[in-house]
């Protein structure tokens, strides 16, 4: 199997996209047992070593509601020095003050398109929840922070189904309006379709959310995650998420929807020659390391395919 595609650029695509790298966190926390501080380390510097520029590294959520992440405190000062962007996720302002007594310098909040995973998640409607995030984002700002705004059920829910467009684009605008420097669309239970994301794209455009400001965050549940990131890029999208090795949601786990595989991701981005900074080969070698510390395989296809031995 050879180990890089054929290189077919397209004009009408951006000549560069960052990968904003969500494994150690996003992915992680899906485990159902917690892997130890040491291996998470070595894994995010792995990451950076094969030319990922951002690397989410964990979370300051409340050791009770995510244990598998309850090492923060223990595993962020072992990541002192990396040369690459290391934002980390703030549930409320205890998870910022976390953060900022360790030299974060760029954080997130996660919000909900709708109201049942608001209820979910967060014990609130999505009014409430904005409006206790935004002290979070103003504080943060102040103290000279970035500031990420992930999205989730943009497209989907599973107990309301399909989303309604325009209700998105209400609760996306909200967080750019407090200030958020990004936002991540998630397609958390990985429902879109090409032109679902067309459409959802050109209405936060109409609503004055440039695309600039924008990040997409699929998930591959019926195998469209590839398609849904090719019709963001076409759109002019150029910030994706994905998680190394497709961590997080993998087949394995009977309640995960399965995160889009960065190797996967990249395999497509190479073929079409646009820019990413990832060095494939590094990359699958730290996933299928990474896979080796789990006792499980890669449930990525790429990962498969290149470390496969004839």
């Amino acid at each position: 199997m050879t180990g890089l595609p054929m290189t077919v650029p397209d004009p009408a695509l951006p000549a560069r996209v960052r990968i904003h790298e969500v494994g150690p966190r996003d992915g992680l926390q899906n485990e159902k047992t917690a892997v130890p501080t040491a291996v998470k380390a070595e894994f995010i510097r792995r990451l950076a070593a094969a030319g990922l520029s951002t690397v989410e590294a964990t979370s300051f959520v409340h050791p009770k509601w995510v244990p598998q992440l309850a090492d923060a405190e223990e595993l962020f000062p072992l990541l002192h020095g990396l040369p690459v962007r290391l934002p980390v996720l703030v549930p409320n302002e205890r998870g910022l003050d976390r953060a900022l007594a360790l030299g974060a310098r760029e954080v997130a909040v996660f919000a909900s398109a709708t109201e049942s995973f608001a209820r979910a998640n967060l014990n609130r409607t999505v009014d409430e929840a904005l409006a206790m995030f935004e002290p979070v984002v103003i504080r943060a700002i102040e103290a000279g922070l970035k500031v990420r705004g992930y999205l989730s059920m943009c497209f989907g829910d599973p107990w309301e189904g399909a989303v309604p467009v325009g209700q998105v684009v209400r609760v996306t605008k909200a967080l750019a309006d407090m200030g958020c420097d990004e936002l991540s669309l998630g397609d958390t239970i990985g429902v879109a379709t090409p032109g679902h994301v067309q459409r959802l794209l050109t209405e936060l455009d109409g609503a004055g959310v440039p695309v600039s400001r924008l990040a997409v965050h699929f998930h591959d549940t019926y195998g469209q995650a590839l398609s849904n990131t090719l019709a963001a890029l076409r759109h002019g999208v150029t910030t994706v998420d994905a998680s190394a090795g497709g961590l997080g949601g993998c087949p394995y786990a009977k309640s995960a929807t399965g995160n889009l595989a960065t190797e996967d991701l990249v395999w497509m981005l190479d073929g079409l020659g646009i820019e990413t900074g990832v060095d494939l080969a590094a990359l699958t070698a730290t996933s299928v390391w990474m896979a080796e510390q789990l006792g499980r395989p890669s449930p990525s296809r790429t990962v498969r395919a290149l470390s496969h031995k004839e």
